[in-house]
């Protein structure tokens, strides 16, 4: 069942996310339009566009929850493979998405000194392009190679 709702899902996907799927809802629509006054711009008239947009709508928030939880977790995996491969970084970021809020805003904290530390060392090195001296850094970011 779930492999044949992934195929399904994939499939309506890729076709609604298409130009010619556009093409076709405009022409739909501009079809509709044109019909109005043949039909009077009756209270059925505005029924059909107003049903049909509506269970295209239902049936769409469904695929595209599908397709961003497949997505999501696909992208997930790549990153939990990309830590545990590259040495010194913390595997217990793996599990990242069952830390608590706390848990997470320590991280985003620590990831934003991180930043602007690397930001000023990128502008003391510019600044040392243009002839001035930057100051010594004795840090593990923009030290010299051993």
């Amino acid at each position: 069942m779930k492999f044949k709702f992934r195929r399904i899902a994939e499939e309506a996907s890729s076709a609604v996310g298409s130009p010619w799927a556009f093409v076709v809802a405009a022409a739909i629509v501009l079809v509709w339009a044109a019909s109005g006054a043949a039909f009077h711009y009756s209270d059925t008239w505005q029924l059909v566009i107003n049903t049909g947009t509506t269970v295209v709508t239902f049936l769409m928030v469904f695929l595209i929850q599908h397709t961003q939880n497949r997505e999501g977790h696909v992208t997930q995996l790549k990153l939990d493979e990309l830590i545990r491969a590259v040495g010194g970084a913390r595997n217990s970021l793996v599990d990242m998405e069952h830390m608590s809020d706390e848990e997470l805003e320590r991280l985003q904290t620590e990831f934003e000194k991180l930043r602007d530390h690397a930001a000023m060392h990128r502008k003391r090195r510019h600044h040392g392009h243009k002839g001035h001296t930057p100051p010594v850094d004795h840090g593990d970011e923009g030290a010299p190679p051993a």
